[in-house]
């Protein structure tokens, strides 16, 4: 395993940034072996940190649509220089900024960063009483209280059924829609309280809040995650010189669901236990190392309780497909 892990801490801010699976990321891409990197999620900046100390030879482009991102990277700019690049994008414009063939090793962190969750303006969290914003790049699209004053009863459905995986989405889609004009889902605490009223409530054994889930499904809705993630997997993976990594870190089920699929696919294999095609028929573009995700350890979980639901898929890219 990869060793002198450094935890990155951002003077600006308060709030402490602790990168996930960060040794793990290290030992998959090598980045003491020098070559052009990219993040594609900045972030707090803990992984690009840790890929430009490994090795002077190495040399980052790092990707976030959160504006206050921009400002977070300069200390890095500062410390390496010409060796650090920040462009204040989406993931999804990595083929505006890099050619096929050209990078050593990508990293996509799907999580949100603490930085996002800490500052109540954002609307993340239903810790913080703030309006309910969520937007990733806030100024693009819609906040979640518009959404959720506005939406259709389908995407409503769609945001807390699927991509939020509540099972007593029914009541939460119609607590919504009852609630609209009373001014309860325009800020978070509000808006959190109502969908723990409607799965009915919060009792001490539980382990998460009753509106994480569906506050989960309202991010991806209004922020259209998913979609942005299952167009840049081909764009990353193109990218990729050969011999070069791909390494991604997911947080629940549904974008797990798509890396996996995507990796099974370049590397050749059913991209799901119901895929009976025959394995000739398949052309291997890459190496997929491991068939299982990687997880935090006990220690790492303990020391950082967000890691709890990390898992980290990454394969070895081994000749250009047609994507």
């Amino acid at each position: 395993m990869y060793c002198g892990a450094v935890e990155f801490v951002c003077s600006p801010s308060a709030v402490r940034h602790i990168p996930v699976l960060l040794d793990e990321c290290m030992a998959c891409l090598k980045p003491e072996r020098g070559g052009l990197f990219a993040d594609l999620t900045f972030g707090g900046g803990g992984h690009s940190g840790e890929i430009l100390a490994a090795s002077s030879e190495s040399t980052l482009i790092a990707m976030d649509c959160d504006p206050d991102a921009q400002v977070r990277s300069t200390e890095l700019r500062s410390q390496y220089g010409s060796r650090f690049s920040f462009f204040d994008s989406s993931f999804k414009d990595l083929d505006k900024v890099t050619a096929p063939n050209e990078l050593d090793g990508v990293l996509m962190d799907l999580g949100i960063s603490s930085f996002q969750l800490m500052e109540p303006e954002k609307g993340f969290s239903f810790r913080l009483d703030a309006p309910i914003d969520m937007r990733l790049d806030p100024r693009i699209g819609q906040s979640a209280a518009k959404f959720l004053e506005e939406a259709s009863y389908e995407s409503l459905v769609r945001a807390v059924r699927e991509y939020g995986e509540e099972r007593r989405w029914r009541r939460v889609v119609d607590a919504i829609i009852k609630a609209r004009g009373t001014g309860k889902l325009s800020r978070t605490m509000s808006a959190a309280e109502l969908v723990s009223d409607a799965v009915g409530g919060r009792n001490f054994r539980q382990r998460i809040h009753p509106a994480t889930k569906t506050f989960q499904g309202i991010r991806i809705a209004i922020n259209g995650e998913l979609e942005a993630l299952a167009v840049t997997l081909p764009k990353a993976f193109r990218a990729l010189k050969e011999g070069g990594v791909l390494a991604v870190i997911s947080f629940h089920s549904l974008e797990d669901r798509i890396v996996k699929r995507f990796m099974r696919k370049m590397a050749g294999r059913p991209e799901s236990r119901y895929d009976g095609r025959p394995n000739q028929e398949r052309s291997v573009y890459a190496v997929l190392n491991g068939s299982k995700a990687i997880f935090p350890t006990k220690e790492e979980v303990e020391g950082n309780p967000r890691s709890r639901s990390a898992r980290l898929r990454y394969l070895t890219k081994i000749m250009q497909p047609e994507l």
